[in-house]
Formats: structure tokens, C-alpha cells, sequence
């Protein structure tokens, strides 16, 4: 049985003296006369008189117990602040001297224990939850704030380091700092409570707990008195009830750097301030990474901050360069180590497996693929993973899924661990990214992967565009692991998707054009030649070369006739680029026999359409007309909006076309029906690629609308010129930018601004010739050439007409040479 609780307490008083020192005496005297009355009832005695011994051996007793208990009615009683004697408890930590950072933190903090004090009598006493991974700096700012607020609690602040310590050991702790002696076994943890709750009432304590593992550590040490005052610190969410939670984060880089250079010395980092962010960068913006790297540095003057963002680069040192001796506090290993070893078997798995992957961030599923379980449950580990701060969520993406990623030096922490099972998991990643991209980009574009006579749906093609701006860098990352171990099936399967979407979308070239060379270069690796010539011809399609010549070749000898007819069109679209006006129709003709005896009306319509545009450039306006014209009832007989929307946007650009020759010829009026009709057209085309958020594509109709060459339209004209190349610049279309300076020069020109005219045209010479796209370039001085005739400038205009009339000779452009001669003899004559 547990023993009595006894309480003792010194009073100045020499009353209250007196009867301290008689109480052990009035004990002992009563103690050893009981014992012989005890014993005497062991003698051979009458009945009666055992009766009367006893009755007095119990009256001995009372006296006894009466004496032990300090001897009156005020001894439980807390000391109070006025006894001299009297000494509040300070057991806070101090404040790190290179404290930094946390203006937004001690701000939320002051304001939150402000509006507390304001508080009624009856409000719960305060607790603030300070959760955040390892290193984060919790205890400091709880060190530091607690030094702040030391006025606001005068009867005392306590504090305690819960790693690995029991409640109840902490609260005989904060008891006998209270100035309670505990003289027996005080009882359980509920007896300690009750105690807690006895000699905290009426004061204002602040209590600090820090390091805490779960809220069962917490619950029995929150007094109730409002008075009171608890500042938690955990490196995972408690959720105390009425508890203020707040997670701290890692630092900016101003604040990174501000703690370096308080350590490392501000003269140094302001010499290689580069350096100095590159190192808080490598760091993971994590205080205790910094602190350990302002440390060495402080230590070693010799060393320059470059040498030290040197030896941090080396992913295989970097944490043995963030360890200065192998505790929590100096060690940022020993710092993760020690959120590890409160995880699972399972979460430990998971958190070595993620370390295998290269991908910034990832979808819920990848750790159920990862751990071969359902999604949901490999959801539920990842985020039990959050829980300990060892990952974190970067939000939901465009689709609505909730992405995660590890902390970079975490990352590093579980790769260096041990597991047999990392190439098997990430195949399964890696086949789980190849069925979702290869879904989205069928849904996205089906005409490309085959005769399958489907058209793609609005919501199916919206859903594969956000899926690909979600998942572009992570589906980067996976194409460049697979080509790491050698799974060329697999990176095949996946870049070929990925440039499928790029190409549907006609974004991210310079991702699409990296990933179509590593397609061609897994193609050659399998050996198989029917998935060689599709790989060159997305290449082509994103690049310069002549790899769609080969593919012809490839798929003529395996009887791929459709895959034939792909390769003859794709070989006549890059001549037409180039220029090659004459061998470009031939191709294209061609394509359309060989579509039309395939019976695929879809690929037949869009050559036709190619044709059109080729037409135009002729200036053959009434065959593209009807090619296009032909196009759209193909398009509209399918219900194909997208492909509708395409052929309207070059259906008014040949109807501009025909307006312009109309004005030139003086019919007036014809004309200004004409540029109304494709005005509308055009218009039509921007609104119904604007509903769909197809933004190259609307750029495209901008740009074509600012090409009309409407008289009374010049500055809306040129408007959509600006906005076209606003969207193009943003999309990283190089090509579409560069295209945009000719549109916005023939703008200017028929406004007669004629030096910003020339400034444009310029520009989208440099740009095309940067490029080198040699024809656009010699479009480009064309059009400068002719801007300066307009001008009456005949000798400015020779220069660059006489430069784009080499580059035609040399592309065998004879259209093109033809148009060049003519401006020449009107400039000389």
C-alpha cells in the first residue's frame, strides 16, 4: 500500500519552529511506545486487559500521525510570494546568443498571450503548440520568447525536456521546484495531477515543455489556473484541445543568410554573397544545417565560403559535412535519425523507397505503387510521414491531387539506409506514370496514336493538359531515371507520350525537343524499328533534321502505309518551313492520297488544311479557300471543335488575304466585306480556343487577327499583336515571339509608324536568324525591305531586300525569289 503523502514546509515564524522540531520527537515517543504495547499483547494477561492495550496503543497512533503532519491546518498550504524566504523557480533556458529570424513567429506569439490577458477569469489556462521538423529552430524561439514574457509570470517558470521522460517525472520535478517535499512514494500520475492542480492555483507560472513526443506526455502537466501559461514545443501535431498551433518552418534565404553572417562574420558573406545563399540553399533553409555551417566556418578562417558551398555540393558528404558531433543538437543525421525511430516499419520503408525517386514532388499513388498496396493506404503512410515532419505536402496540383516531397536533407538521410527492394518499386512508379501518360495523351490527341476514327473530348483534353502541367517535371524526372537504369521500353513509352501532349499543346518546346532526342536514342536501343520511325518523327516535329526522311524509309519497308502517310506529311511540313514551296506540295499532295485511301478523313482534312496554308503563301488565296473549305465540313461532320476551330482561324487568314488583293485592285467595298467576314472568323476561332484555355492556339488567331490589314482596324490590329506575343513569351514559344515582331512590324507600318516598324522587323530578323530559320529570316528582310519602299526610302530598302533574295537562291525558293525581285526593280526604278 502506498504510504502517506507528507508534506513539510519552513516558516520563519519561531512559533511555527517550535512545533517542526517537536513533531519528529512527539513521533518517535509515540512510536516506541505503541511497539511495547504491542508486544504486550504477547504476555498472559486477562482478555479485558489486551482490550484496554490495544485502545491505547491506537490512541498512540492518532498522536503519532497527528505529529507527522507538520501540525496544523495551514501546512498544506503553498508558500507564499511574501515569505522571505520565498524564491520563484527559473528554470528557462537561455536565448541562443545568434537568435535570428522569427519576426513573423514572436509577432503571432505576443499577440496570441496579449489577447489572452485580456481574457475573462474563466478562460482555460493558454497552451501554444510549436510543432516543425528537427532543426527548425522550435526551442530557440520558445527559449526566446519565453525570456521576453518573463515579466508577465511572477510566481515562476518551469521547464522540462520530455525526450524520453515520463509525466510523472516531470511533475515531481516542477512539484519540489515549487517547494514541495515529497518525503514518501507521492502515488501515480493521477495523484501527481491532483497535487499539480492544488499548488498551481492562484499563480502565474510559464511552463515550457519541450521536445515532446505525443499529447499523452502533455495532458497531465496543464494546470487549470487561467493565470497560467504553456509554450509546447513537437515535432509533429499534438492537437491539444484549446490549444494555439502553429508550425514553424524553415527560413527565407534573408534569413538564412542573416544567421550565417552572424556567425560566420558579416564581412565574409557579403564578400561572396553567392556563396553565401548557395550554402543556405544547400542547407534546405534549415536553421540547425545553418547554425552547423556558420559554425565551421567560425572555427576555420581560412576557409572561403565558396569552399565550404564546395564540400556541401557533394551529395554523398553533405551530412557528414552537417555534423559536428553526433547529437540532435549538432548533427542534422542524429537530428533525423531520431524522427525515424519514431516511425513504423512500414513509413520507414516508404521514406527509404521515396529516396530512390528523382522527382521534385509526387501524387499520393506513387506510394502505393512503392510499397504495393492500395493508393489510399500508401496516401495514409505518406501522410503519417508528414505527421513526423520527415515530408510535407506542396499542395494540391491542377488536377486536385495532393503532392508530396521529402526535405532534401532528408532525402540524403534515407538514401544512405539499406533497402532490397528500391529497383522493383521504382518500376512500378515508372510503370505507373507510363499508363497515366499514356492515357492522357490519348485522350488529349487519339488522331496520333492511330486510326482510331475517336475524337477527343473537351473534358478528356482539358483533364490531359492540367495532368501534363502537373506532372511535367516529375514525368521529366521519371524519363531521366528510366534512361538511367537502361529500361528503354519504358522510356519510350514514356517520352513518346510526353511529346505527344507537348506537341497537341505546342508547349514547354525545350522540354519537348530534350525528351524527343532521348525517345529516338531508346528507340535505337530496343531494336525496334516501327517505334524508330515514330520517334524521329516527334523529333522532327519539335526540331530541325531530317529524321522524318528516315522514318518514311523505316515504315515503306514495313508496310506501315498509315505510319507512311504521317512521315510524307510531317517531310512536306518541314519543307514548307524551309521554304521549299515546289517539293513541300508534292509531299503534301501525296499525304492526302495516301489518308484518303486509308479512309482517315481526320489526318486528310488537317494535310488539306497544310496544303491551304501553302497555297496562301503562293498567293494561290482561291485554292486554299477551297481546300479549306473542304476541311471544315469534315470537321464539322465529325464534331471535331478543336480541329474546326484550327482550319476557321486559316480560313480567315485567306479570306484577309483576299480582301487585301481586292483593295489593291480598288474594288472597296468587296474588300471591306471580306476583312468583316474574316474578322469574324478569326474571332470565332480565338473565343472557342479562349473556352478551352488552348492558349497557343489562341495566340495564333491574335496573331493572324493583327495581320488582317484592315484600314479602319490598324490599333486593334496591332493590339492582338501584343497580346499574341504576351502568351507566346510565356509559353516559351521562341519561334511564335520572333513571328510576332514581323506581325507587329507590318502593324506599324500600315499605322506609318515606320522607325518602330523597322525596329520590330530588325528584331524578328535577329530572332529567325538566332534560329536559324533561314526562310522566316528572309521573309523578315522582305518585309523591312518593303516597309522602306512604302516609305519612299528606296535606298534603304535595298540592303535587306538584296540579303533576302541570296537566302531564297540558296533555299531554291523560287516564289519567294520572285516576290524579292519584284520590290528590287521598284526600289531601283
Amino acid at each position: 500500500m502506498t504510504g502517506p503523502l507528507r508534506l513539510t514546509e519552513d516558516d520563519p515564524k519561531p512559533r511555527r519552529t517550535r512545533r517542526v522540531w517537536a513533531a519528529p520527537v512527539a513521533a518517535g515517543a509515540a512510536a516506541g511506545a505503541a511497539s511495547i504495547l504491542a508486544a504486550s499483547l504477547e504476555w498472559e494477561i486477562p482478555p479485558a486487559a489486551k482490550i484496554g492495550v490495544t485502545g491505547l496503543a491506537a490512541v498512540l497512533v492518532g498522536v503519532t500521525t497527528w505529529a507527522t503532519t507538520a501540525g496544523g491546518k495551514d501546512a498544506a498550504k503553498p508558500p507564499r510570494p511574501e515569505d522571505p524566504l520565498w524564491r520563484p523557480p527559473d528554470q528557462w533556458p537561455p536565448s541562443p546568443e545568434h537568435f535570428t529570424g522569427r519576426t513573423e513567429a514572436l509577432a503571432d506569439l505576443r499577440r496570441v498571450f496579449a489577447e489572452r490577458r485580456r481574457a475573462s477569469e474563466l478562460a482555460p489556462p493558454l497552451v501554444v503548440s510549436l510543432y516543425g521538423r528537427g532543426g527548425v529552430g522550435k526551442s530557440a524561439l520558445m527559449a526566446r520568447f519565453g525570456q521576453e514574457i518573463a515579466e508577465w509570470f511572477p510566481d515562476g517558470r518551469l521547464y522540462a525536456s520530455l525526450r524520453g521522460i515520463r509525466p510523472d517525472e516531470v511533475l515531481i520535478g516542477f512539484l519540489r521546484a515549487l517547494g514541495v517535499r515529497l518525503t514518501t512514494d507521492p502515488g501515480g500520475l493521477e495523484e501527481l495531477r491532483k497535487l499539480w492542480l492544488t499548488w498551481t492555483k492562484g499563480r502565474r507560472i510559464l511552463i515550457g515543455l519541450d521536445n515532446v513526443d505525443d499529447a499523452e506526455q502533455v495532458k497531465a502537466l496543464i494546470p487549470a489556473e487561467p493565470g497560467c501559461a504553456v509554450v509546447v514545443t513537437s515535432r509533429q501535431p499534438l492537437f491539444l484541445m484549446n490549444a494555439y498551433d502553429t508550425q514553424l518552418s524553415v527560413f527565407s534565404e534573408a534569413q538564412g543568410v542573416e544567421l550565417l553572417a552572424r556567425l560566420a562574420g558579416g564581412e565574409r558573406v557579403v564578400e561572396d554573397l553567392s556563396a553565401a545563399k548557395e550554402i543556405v540553399r544547400i542547407c534546405d533553409y534549415l536553421p540547425l544545417a545553418i547554425n552547423i555551417c556558420g559554425g565551421r566556418l567560425a572555427t576555420r578562417s581560412t576557409w572561403s565560403l565558396r569552399e565550404l558551398a564546395g564540400r556541401l555540393a557533394d551529395e554523398r558528404r553533405r551530412l557528414d559535412q552537417l555534423e559536428l558531433a553526433r547529437t540532435v543538437d549538432k548533427s542534422v543525421r542524429a537530428s533525423v535519425q531520431l524522427s525515424y525511430d519514431d516511425c513504423t516499419g512500414m513509413q520507414r520503408r516508404l521514406l527509404r523507397l521515396l529516396s530512390s525517386l528523382t522527382s521534385p514532388d509526387v501524387p499520393g499513388w506513387v506510394a502505393g505503387e512503392l510499397l504495393d498496396i492500395s493508393g489510399l493506404d500508401g496516401v495514409d503512410q505518406l501522410e503519417a510521414l508528414v505527421d513526423v515532419q520527415l515530408a510535407e505536402s506542396s499542395g494540391a496540383d491542377q488536377t486536385g491531387a495532393v503532392r508530396y516531397r521529402l526535405h532534401d536533407l532528408v532525402r540524403l538521410f534515407a538514401a544512405e539506409l539499406e533497402e532490397d527492394r528500391r529497383t522493383a518499386a521504382i518500376e512500378r512508379v515508372l510503370y505507373g506514370y507510363r499508363r497515366r501518360a499514356e492515357a492522357a495523351a490519348q485522350a488529349r490527341w487519339p488522331q496520333d496514336w492511330g486510326r482510331t476514327g475517336r475524337v477527343g473530348d473537351f473534358e478528356g483534353q482539358t483533364q490531359a493538359s492540367d495532368w501534363l502541367n502537373a506532372e511535367r517535371l516529375s514525368l521529366m524526372a521519371v524519363i531521366h531515371q528510366a534512361r538511367s537504369m537502361e529500361l528503354w521500353e519504358l522510356v519510350f513509352g514514356l517520352g513518346r507520350a510526353f511529346c505527344s501532349i507537348c506537341h497537341s499543346l505546342r508547349a514547354y518546346w525545350t522540354d519537348w525537343g530534350e525528351i524527343a532526342e532521348i525517345t529516338v536514342e531508346a528507340a535505337r536501343h530496343t531494336g525496334d524499328r516501327r517505334a524508330l520511325g515514330i520517334a524521329l518523327l516527334d523529333r522532327t516535329a519539335v526540331s530541325a533534321g531530317d529524321g522524318a526522311t528516315e522514318a518514311l524509309k523505316i515504315f515503306t519497308e514495313l508496310g506501315e502505309s498509315w505510319w507512311a502517310a504521317r512521315a510524307m506529311r510531317t517531310i512536306g511540313m518541314r519543307l514548307f518551313n524551309e521554304g521549299n514551296l515546289d517539293r513541300a506540295q508534292g509531299y503534301l499532295i501525296d499525304a492526302i492520297t495516301a489518308f484518303r485511301a486509308e479512309e482517315d478523313y481526320w489526318w486528310m482534312a488537317r494535310t488539306q488544311r497544310n496544303l491551304a496554308e501553302l497555297r496562301l503563301a503562293e498567293r494561290r488565296p482561291e485554292e486554299a479557300r477551297e481546300l479549306l473549305e473542304d476541311a471544315l465540313e469534315v470537321f464539322k461532320r465529325d464534331g471535331n471543335r478543336y480541329s474546326e476551330a484550327q482550319t476557321l482561324r486559316a480560313y480567315g487568314e485567306v479570306l484577309a488575304a483576299q480582301a487585301r488583293g481586292l483593295r489593291r485592285e480598288g474594288d472597296h467595298r468587296a474588300a471591306a466585306d471580306l476583312f468583316t467576314k474574316a474578322g469574324f472568323s478569326l474571332d470565332r476561332a480565338a473565343e472557342m480556343f479562349r473556352s478551352r484555355s488552348e492558349l497557343w492556339e489562341e495566340a495564333r488567331c491574335l496573331r493572324a487577327a493583327g495581320e488582317v490589314g484592315d484600314p479602319t482596324n490598324g490599333l486593334r490590329e496591332l493590339d492582338d499583336v501584343r497580346r499574341a506575343e504576351e502568351i507566346l513569351s510565356a509559353l516559351g514559344d521562341s519561334w511564335g515571339v520572333a513571328r510576332t515582331h514581323l506581325s507587329a512590324g507590318r502593324a506599324l507600318a500600315r499605322l506609318g509608324r515606320k522607325a518602330e516598324a523597322e525596329t520590330e522587323l530588325l528584331r524578328g530578323v535577329a530572332a529567325f536568324e538566332a534560329l536559324g530559320d533561314q526562310w522566316w529570316m528572309a521573309r523578315s528582310l522582305r518585309y523591312l525591305g518593303e516597309t522602306h519602299l512604302d516609305a519612299q526610302d528606296r535606298a534603304a530598302a535595298v540592303p535587306p531586300l538584296e540579303r533576302a533574295r541570296e537566302i531564297y537562291r540558296s533555299l531554291g525558293n523560287e516564289a519567294g525569289m520572285r516576290r524579292t525581285l519584284e520590290l528590287l526593280r521598284r526600289a531601283e526604278s
